[in-house]
């Protein structure tokens, strides 16, 4: 059965990450994720808030990189929020975007990926035999200090080019598509994939498709839409956001009244998603953009069999 999960910005303040959280798992959301976008908060505080004020959503980041951070950091906050959510994290990483900002060259994403994924599982299952890799190393012997989960998190890759999706093939659950509400994305993504599948000798079922992208819901359809447009520019040319046709603005955000925004996730899942996750800013104002989406879209998408 396909999946509906949201996504939040690390923008804000203590004590309100708890409340959306609760909010989208009262609402019958299956995973809330949070950004890990550069220079805005970590995501774990608000991942660890998340875990003690739900019992049921899966919980991660979406996605981490593996440039700024160490995968034995990667694997102690995996870990932190494997206990606190009791057993439902999952694993994001991306090769991450906009870094040349602050000095640091992407150079061997790949490497870098499959380097830092294996040696998060080999530390949170106890497997101490070392591992030698192009990006990262792990001397034998070497184990991560105290408690470790009871099992493996799932792993989601955050990747669309034919390698990176490939790479997912070979060694993802999940691999995630963010920016994009084009359903003709998903059987593209799927094809990239198989690859990978076939070269591990896996089932491509084995690797679950997720599309995410900038959600603006609100009864008012064309305010929530112009919202959109702003939103989405952000990645292109803001002065050129009021200028995106209609047909553009719909691969790129989920966006308009609640009938509109379901109706466009739908085609989504049709076209052979596995989950839709919706990001921010979800609507005019954030608490109502949620309540909206739980309300008058989730129940429309499960009526439609979403």
């Amino acid at each position: 059965m396909a999946e509906i999960g949201i996504a939040f910005q690390t923008d804000k303040p203590p004590g309100r990450y708890a409340e959306l959280a609760a909010a989208a798992e009262a609402h019958g959301f299956d995973v809330v994720s949070v950004f890990a976008d550069l220079l805005y908060q970590p995501p774990l505080p608000a991942l660890l808030e998340m875990a003690r004020a739900t019992s049921r959503v899966r919980l991660g980041a979406a996605c981490l990189n593996p440039y700024t951070q160490h995968p034995y950091e990667i694997a102690g906050g995996l870990a932190a929020l494997e206990a606190a959510s009791g057993g439902r994290a999952y694993l994001g990483l991306a090769r991450g975007t906009w870094l040349d900002a602050i000095g640091i060259e992407q150079h061997r994403p790949l490497a870098y990926l499959r380097d830092t994924a294996a040696i998060v599982r080999a530390l949170l299952s106890g497997d101490d035999r070392g591992y030698q890799g192009q990006a990262y190393r792990l001397a034998p012997g070497i184990r991560l200090r105290g408690r470790r989960p009871d099992r493996l998190p799932p792993l989601l890759l955050g990747t669309w080019g034919p390698r990176g999706a490939a790479l997912a093939g070979e060694i993802a659950d999940e691999i995630k598509v963010g920016g994009s509400a084009n359903p003709a994305v998903v059987p593209l993504i799927r094809d990239r994939v198989r690859a990978g599948c076939r070269a591990a000798g896996r089932s491509e079922d084995e690797v679950r498709v997720v599309l995410g992208a900038v959600t603006v819901v609100d009864e008012d359809g064309a305010a929530a839409r112009g919202r959109a447009r702003t939103e989405v520019a952000r990645y292109q040319d803001e002065a050129a956001g009021s200028l995106i046709p209609d047909a553009v603005l719909d691969r790129f955000a989920f966006s308009g009244t609640p009938e509109q925004v379901a109706t466009l996730a739908e085609r989504v899942l049709e076209a052979g998603a596995d989950r839709v996750d919706f990001g921010t800013p979800h609507g005019l104002d954030d608490a109502k953009g949620v309540a909206l989406l739980g309300t008058a879209v989730l129940p429309l998408l499960r009526r439609q069999g979403g």
